[in-house]
């Protein structure tokens, strides 16, 4: 029997978890990024400008969500009101790329901030901005992407200079691209002839049964994405168990351990852009200090902060809590916010896990410490990146696999296709 509910958390009123009987996907706030097909290199940059509005966020043109239109009030917006002139804003990179074109799409809300009356894309040469050469031509359009492709540049600096008009200027969303967008969709999907009929089923399942497959934002991939190719942790230790320093060091292991083999299904395939994902532990949850004996500070300890019955890592750090990608009430800054929760509970049974992480056995965890595969947590690492369930139907022509609880130990090569399908589905979220 499969079960749907939605979990309200203050205040972020979204979830993905799968425990037990069901699998639960409730929609995040927020648009949904639709990057423009091709290679959208903003992705990986830092933003800056020269000057931004207190109230607004240059971090805006490169988180990857498609606008509505210019005046796009739900989403994150750069903008320079009250200022006026030349203003500009730059992407950072920390190695040099090779951009042949650039598409802006303009923030202008009938107010005080409208379109620009003309701009121009520049890169650094190493002592000085530049004007791009062999440029199409620089459109001024509302409620669309504005593209110029131009002779490529190899730089790690890109500007884009907008002269004001008739208000302030500002930009929703800029991608920068090696080649210009559009022609021959991506490579890469080539499943074995056996696997396409049913994986093709287990996608039109998930579309027939997760409420908001497409506009959910936080499931794992968009937080690998966020961090630029990596995850932090909290162990939530739902124990009266001590641990040692040597055990911490033994999970945190294990947790890296059993993550890498569902990225390595990745590696090369059908540009996934992460040769590793590093995953960090950089926080632990308990309700007694001394429960914990160590001394070092190599992980920020939260004591007998109690939610639902466990203790939990800061909200003000958590991503769970704070989909937007800022931790201004997390104690040790953003370096030190948590992705997902690994929650060791004492004497439960089987796992839980979603886009907040993933649940089990205290004890589960610490007897298969050196297994090869530690079987639950793997199935819950699963759905964390959204794969489903499947205790009320099967595909047809597969045999046990990973998501199907209790038919496989490991990850199977029907799982690794299931895992591939979503990347394949949700790429074009990164310009991918």
């Amino acid at each position: 029997m499969r079960q749907w509910w939605r979990r309200i958390v203050a205040p972020v009123a979204a979830g993905l978890m799968a425990a037990g009987l069901g699998l639960v996907a409730v929609g995040a706030t927020g648009g949904v990024a639709q990057a423009a097909p091709g290679d959208n290199l903003a992705w990986t940059a830092t933003p800056s400008a020269s000057y931004t509005s207190p109230w607004e966020d240059v971090a805006a043109i490169r988180d990857g969500i498609d606008p509505t239109s210019s005046n796009d009030t739900a989403n994150p917006r750069w903008g320079t009101w009250p200022n006026q002139g030349q203003q500009w804003a730059q992407l950072t990179w920390t190695a040099n790329q090779t951009i042949r074109a650039v598409e802006v799409y303009f923030f202008d809300d009938n107010g005080g901030v409208r379109l620009p009356a003309a701009w121009r894309v520049q890169s650094w040469n190493g002592s000085s901005y530049q004007d791009v050469t062999g440029a199409s031509g620089y459109p001024v359009a509302a409620n669309r992407y504005n593209l110029v492709t131009f002779t490529a540049v190899s730089t790690s600096r890109l500007r884009v200079l907008l002269d004001s008009g008739a208000g302030s200027v500002g930009l929703l969303e800029v991608k920068a691209h090696a080649n210009p967008p559009g022609g021959n969709p991506p490579t890469g999907w080539n499943p074995p002839g056996n696997l396409v009929t049913p994986l093709g089923e287990v996608w039109a399942h998930q579309e027939a049964t997760y409420p908001n497959l497409y506009g959910f934002r936080n499931y794992g991939w968009d937080q690998v994405f966020a961090n630029r190719g990596s995850l932090n942790f909290c162990v939530r230790w739902d124990s009266p168990a001590s641990v040692s320093a040597a055990l911490r060091d033994q999970i945190h292991a294990t947790l890296a351990r059993q993550y890498k083999k569902w990225m390595d299904v990745m590696v090369g395939h059908n540009n996934w852009p992460y040769a590793t994902v590093p995953i960090k532990v950089v926080g632990w949850a308990v309700r007694d200090r001394a429960q914990l004996q160590w001394s070092d500070t190599s992980v920020d300890i939260y004591v007998n902060d109690i939610r639902e019955n466990a203790p939990q890592c800061a909200e003000g750090c958590g991503r769970f809590f704070n989909q937007n990608g800022q931790y201004p009430n997390c104690p040790g800054g953003a370096a030190r916010h948590y992705d997902q929760s690994l929650w060791l509970t004492a004497g439960m049974g089987g796992g839980a896990g979603g886009d907040w992480g993933q649940r089990m056995g205290s004890e589960y965890f610490v007897n298969n410490i050196n297994a090869e595969n530690m079987t639950i947590l793997l199935h819950e690492i699963g759905h964390t990146f959204g794969l489903d369930d499947f205790y009320d139907w099967s595909p047809s022509g597969v045999g046990g696999f990973l998501m199907k609880a209790g038919s496989a130990s490991a990850i199977t090569e029907f799982d690794a296709w299931m895992f591939r399908d979503w990347w394949r589905h949700l790429k074009s979220r990164y310009g991918l």
